[in-house]
């Protein structure tokens, strides 16, 4: 049985790292915009594995180690964030977070407006109906 070449494990890794880049240029939701970072992350230790494995040594696998002890520590911190931010936006677009750049700088502006938000319906409310009438008391027949 032949190995796997190289080039298959370098081809797989840049998909993974383009599709993570596409993705994470391309999406306004910060949940899909963290995914797509991690998923870039992976591209970039397919191909450190592969080197490491083609070179005969260990030192790229160990590099991937600590890449994904860094994701999985950003990933606590990024859903975290995402968390407190969603409480007072009570949105995940980016566009909405203006407030979060640095001084003098000009607010991005979207090409597309986003959709106004739906006016809330007030729910039906039924009218109180007074005072509970006296229930039958129960007679136990032996």
């Amino acid at each position: 049985m032949t190995p796997v070449p190289l080039l298959h494990y370098l081809t797989v890794g840049a998909i993974l790292f383009a599709l993570g880049l596409i993705g994470f240029l391309a999406r306004r939701n910060m949940i899909l915009m963290f995914l797509s970072a991690e998923m870039m992350l992976q591209g970039v230790g397919v191909n450190l594995v592969a080197f490491a494995r083609f070179r005969g040594n260990l030192q790229g696998q160990a590099f991937t180690l600590f890449i994904v002890t860094v994701a999985a520590c950003e990933a606590a911190i990024a859903l975290a964030l995402i968390l407190i931010l969603y409480r007072t936006k009570r949105s995940l677009d980016v566009s909405l977070w203006q407030e979060l750049r640095e001084p003098g700088q000009d607010p991005t502006v979207d090409e597309e407006p986003l959709p106004p938000e739906p006016k809330e319906v007030p729910s039906p409310t039924l009218t109180p109906s007074g005072v509970e009438p006296l229930q039958p008391k129960e007679t136990s027949h032996v």
